[in-house]
């Protein structure tokens, strides 16, 4: 726009002096060698422009001629690195895009177009080409001549670190990473490997200097250096917390002033502090940290501050927790935990309870399989919370990179990476589905959990209360002894719930074929068997407990120890004329007749008390876990000296 009103300005300045003249006419007479010349003013100006114009007319031509041969030169010159350069586009468009072929094909135009010692993204080129053909040798070497180069020195250095890292060479890759940062501290990706580098070797104070001249160039903003400064102080406290506690505290108490969230400065503050015998101070930290962040760490260091306390002074610090975030999981947890170690079992399980409603994971099952155990010592409740902790989600943890640690450090094992470290989930697979996807099982496990009935007190041993008892009989046999029964006694098997009773007619003295029978049936001759009438009925069995005095069709299962695979061990399946199937072993299955009962010879000769140790813990390890269990004293056997039940 200023050119266009220059132009316009000169023009009109022009026209104006021409008009000027124009108003003013006069004469010029020219006497040259005797001759005489008079024209106008105008015309003489007009003469003298165009002589002038033409002479340099003149001059230019023959400059053009003069410079002609150069020009052309120039110009086919220009056109080669016109050529050279958009080659030298389309190679690296080409390395970008992993065309190796291409890539090579434009390398050799580029070089043979363009001159690399003044073009240095000739050396670039090569260098990926080298890359995505797999000649890494080749690669390091153009790397290592790009690191001399002043030009391309950031470049080189940089591949020379990337080739260190994939060869899995930290000492190559620190040494490349700090000849950059001493080059150009300005890098990015150079002044973070030498801060993670630095700090993986415990060299926190050069760490600390790194960062601070990264701020001051300006090449990280003030929010991630705060954060990686807080990180670094933390990780020196940590390391000088056991020989200088009271650097300790001074760096852990920077570290959390400049990143109040960051859980280990406040953990490790608090801890030097109470090294120091400063008791107030470290709480208030803790305290502080407890109403911004929850964390199981910080209870747990705010109720141990002490060495020495009792465990009612743990309750009480505990209760204090509580009261700064009420009905909070954490501290619901840690209430829970200090109750328990004080034999508060009311009160633990109560608080355990209140944080299984809220978050029902793993940690707070076995909290409640610990509380069972010390309170109840019912094994059975144990076995059903832990049964639900192996169904839970998982507690949070500190992970880095799926690696998976009890402490919080500056920089993750697995990369190097500083502060990697987070609180959270695990993530688990199983069958290609996250374990969160339990969540719904978990629901419904709480609500089966509040489902469950109270747990019985155990009744004192002793004679169970006897009924009329029976006319006394002599031996007698089967046949007669379920004639003579009194016909109430058949009201006791609806008692009895794991009895099956065979489909169809009893079976006679002589076998029957059956159809299908349930399981393989090995034909054995019936061994006669006196039964004794019992002088006192049988009161009904409880479950999973023994009968006499069964109704017609009735049979004699021998009592079998539990299986140790759950399964129930009582009569199973009968089918066809009477045939009965057992859940036992095959060298103790026997066929039974109408009153007639066959014996193994195992448990022929056994006598006393049939509740053994063996027996017990059998029991335990069958007993379904959602079932409160069975007091098992207050069972009696209906005859004594019997070697087998009736169901």
């Amino acid at each position: 726009m200023i050119r266009i009103l220059f132009f316009v300005a000169v023009i009109l300045a022009l026209g104006l002096s021409f008009a000027w003249l124009a108003d003013r006419p006069g004469e010029m007479i020219l006497v040259w060698q005797g001759q005489r010349v008079e024209m106008s003013l105008l015309a003489g100006i007009a003469g003298l422009t165009t002589l002038l114009a033409a002479i340099v007319l003149v001059l230019w031509l023959i400059k053009a001629a003069f410079s002609s041969p150069e020009s052309v030169r120039r110009y086919f010159r220009h056109r080669k690195r016109d050529q050279g350069y958009k080659a030298l586009s389309s190679g690296l468009i080409a390395a970008g895009a992993g065309d190796a072929m291409l890539a090579r094909r434009m390398t050799r135009r580029s070089r043979s177009l363009l001159s690399a010692d003044k073009e240095p993204l000739i050396h670039v080129l090569e260098a990926q080409t080298y890359m995505i053909e797999g000649r890494h040798d080749d690669a390091r070497a153009k790397f290592e001549a790009m690191a001399e180069n002043p030009e391309t020195r950031a470049l080189g250095l940089r591949g020379l670190y990337l080739e260190a890292r994939r060869l899995g060479s930290d000492e190559a890759a620190q040494h490349y990473a700090e000849r950059a940062v001493e080059k150009a501290p300005h890098l990015p990706w150079a002044g973070q490997a030498a801060l993670e580098y630095r700090s993986r070797d415990g060299n926190y104070d050069q760490a600390i200097k790194l960062l601070e001249k990264q701020r001051s160039n300006r090449s990280i903003d003030k929010t991630a250096s705060d954060r990686k400064r807080a990180v670094l102080l933390t990780g020196r406290a940590i390391s000088a917390l056991e020989s200088d506690p009271r650097q300790a505290s001074i760096d852990a108490q920077e570290a959390n002033r400049l990143a109040p969230t960051l859980v280990p400065a406040a953990v490790t503050a608090a801890k030097a502090l109470f090294r120091l015998n400063d008791l107030r101070r470290g709480s208030k930290i803790l305290e502080k940290a407890w109403k911004t962040n929850p964390h199981p760490e910080i209870a747990d260091s705010y109720v141990r501050a002490r060495v020495g306390d009792s465990v009612q002074d743990r309750l009480k610090r505990a209760k204090r927790l509580e009261t700064l975030r009420p009905n909070h999981f954490e501290s619901l947890r840690i209430v829970a935990q200090s109750a328990l170690d004080a034999h508060d079992h009311k009160l633990a399980r109560e608080r355990a309870e209140a944080a299984l409603r809220q978050h029902p994971r793993e940690g707070i099952y076995l909290l409640l399989a610990d509380i069972e155990e010390a309170d109840t010592g019912d094994q059975g409740r144990v076995r059903h919370w832990m049964a639900q902790a192996l169904r839970a989600d998982r507690d949070p943890v500190w992970t880095a990179d799926g690696y998976v640690s009890e402490n919080w450090a500056p920089i993750s094992p697995v990369t190097g990476e500083l502060d990697a470290f987070v609180w959270k989930v695990p993530v688990e697979q199983i069958g290609g589905h996250q374990i969160d996807d339990k969540r719904d099982d978990a629901r419904d496990a709480d609500e089966a959990i509040r489902s469950l009935p109270p747990v019985e007190p155990a009744k004192p041993k002793g004679p169970a209360p006897q009924s009329p008892a029976w006319p006394k009989a002599e031996k007698q046999s089967p046949e007669q002894n379920r004639q003579e029964r009194p016909a109430s006694e058949a009201t006791n098997k609806a008692a009895v719930t794991d009895t099956v009773k065979p489909e169809g007619p009893v079976a006679s003295d002589q076998e029957q074929p059956t159809e299908k029978p349930a399981e393989p049936i090995v034909a054995q001759p019936a061994v006669p068997q006196a039964v004794v009438a019992s002088p006192e009925p049988a009161e009904p069995a409880k479950a999973g407990g023994p009968e006499e005095g069964a109704d017609k069709g009735a049979v004699v299962i021998p009592l079998q120890k539990p299986r140790r695979d759950g399964a129930k061990n009582d009569a199973v399946k009968a089918s066809g004329a009477g045939a009965v199937a057992t859940d036992r072993p095959p060298e103790a299955q026997s066929t039974t007749s109408a009153g007639a009962a066959s014996v193994p010879p195992k448990a022929a000769g056994k006598s006393g008390p049939i509740d053994s140790d063996q027996e017990k813990e059998q029991r335990f390890l069958t007993h379904r876990i959602d079932d409160p269990g069975v007091n098992r004293e207050t069972q009696q056997t209906t005859t004594s000296g019997s070697k087998f039940r009736l169901f």
